[in-house]
């Protein structure tokens, strides 16, 4: 017998959104920091990487091979589940997406957000533009945000692989010395603050996961690699303190401190978009070979099969907690699993409240 998603009748992937093609770079740049009276010229200097890349981001595609991969998932699991897309910042968009449900029948839809961490701008800012696509399109379906999953196994088996996949790239000479270097997004200091309901979870929620990944990997290698975690898209004005180190300012102490080889792990992304091919690929990569470091970055989830299927777990649970019955959350390290709800005041608007979706 098929699994009950009840009371949901519809999936919906949320996520961040990118340009497709040339002309969409600025465009999609005045969305992304819409309020901000930020010109044209400047968001043209920009968005000057995306032209490494064809003018296009790969993130779109990389959405299209998730969705695909869920509703594989789901189907092979005998649920019949129906999959929307929307993004925050380019098409399709998420009030398009509420239309397309209303349109459909659907009376309430579950939402999985490629943001595995609590921050106003992983969390909360979705919640926002969530409510904004259903205060856009009446008679739409009721939305609930499925909750974070940093910590879920779902996410960090995936991970600990191909830290391991990474480090069997590196000579033998260099591998037991080689440093694991956790990259994720940087966020100014005062949202890291005030995240999550009681503060400090984007930074608390990081740092338990790069210590279960790295425990796993000592207990698959019988080695204790010495770890760290570092950010990288710094953005914004420089007056403005963010969390640091810079992953490029780190890969330079590390080779002055003797450092001869990395993997660098993009744990605060769940697919190889923008920052991970410019800022790591591109970026970072250059750093390392200009200081004759030896660089390997590992894998995001991407759709690894336990990734794809975390997403039907966290369906499952959610229903059934909307139902009323006890559920077992998955989680692993340090932390229980995050909440289904947010406090008030939980990963708040740093400029000026908004209504959100999944408020306790």
């Amino acid at each position: 017998m098929p699994a009950d998603t009840s009371p949901y009748d519809a999936l919906l992937l949320v996520s961040f959104g990118g340009p497709e093609q040339p002309d969409d770079v600025v465009p999609f740049l005045r969305n992304v920091t819409a309020g901000r009276g930020i010109p044209d010229e400047r968001l043209a200097e920009v968005g000057a990487h995306y032209r490494l890349f064809g003018g296009r981001s790969p993130i779109n595609d990389q959405n299209r091979a998730l969705l695909a991969a869920i509703r594989e998932d789901l189907a092979g699991a005998g649920i019949d589940l129906p999959v929307y897309w929307g993004n925050r910042n380019w098409d399709p968009y998420l009030a398009d997406a509420q239309a397309q449900m209303r349109d459909d029948g659907i009376t309430r839809a579950a939402c999985f957000v490629t943001s595995a961490y609590s921050s106003y701008s992983g969390c909360r800012q979705y919640r926002e533009d969530l409510a904004g696509a259903v205060a856009a399109v009446p008679g739409g379906p009721r939305l609930d945000r499925l909750r974070a999953y940093c910590n879920h196994p779902g996410f960090v088996a995936p991970m600990v692989d191909n830290v391991l996949a990474s480090l069997a790239e590196l000579p033998p000479a260099k591998r037991d010395d080689a440093r694991l270097v956790f990259v994720t997004h940087s966020i100014p200091d005062t949202m890291a603050e005030s995240s999550g309901p009681r503060g400090r979870a984007y930074v608390t929620q990081h740092r338990s996961v790069v210590d279960e990944i790295t425990q796993r990997v000592q207990e698959r290698t019988g080695h204790r690699f010495a770890a760290d975690l570092v950010y990288c898209s710094r953005s914004g004005s420089p007056r403005i303190p963010w969390l640091e180190p810079d992953v490029n300012d780190h890969l330079r102490a590390l080779a002055e401190g003797g450092v001869e080889a990395v993997v660098v792990v993009p744990v605060g992304f769940v697919s190889d978009h923008m920052e991970v091919v410019y800022d790591l690929d591109t970026e970072a990569a250059a750093t390392a070979a200009e200081l004759g470091l030896r660089f390997v970055r590992a894998a995001t989830c991407g759709i690894d099969q336990r990734f794809v299927a975390m997403v039907r777990d966290l369906v499952l649970e959610r229903a059934a907690v909307e139902r009323g019955e006890t559920v077992e959350r998955a989680a692993c390290g340090s932390l229980p699993a995050p909440w289904d709800l947010c406090v008030s005041g939980c990963c708040p608007n740093p400029r000026s409240p908004l209504p959100t979706i999944g408020d306790a």
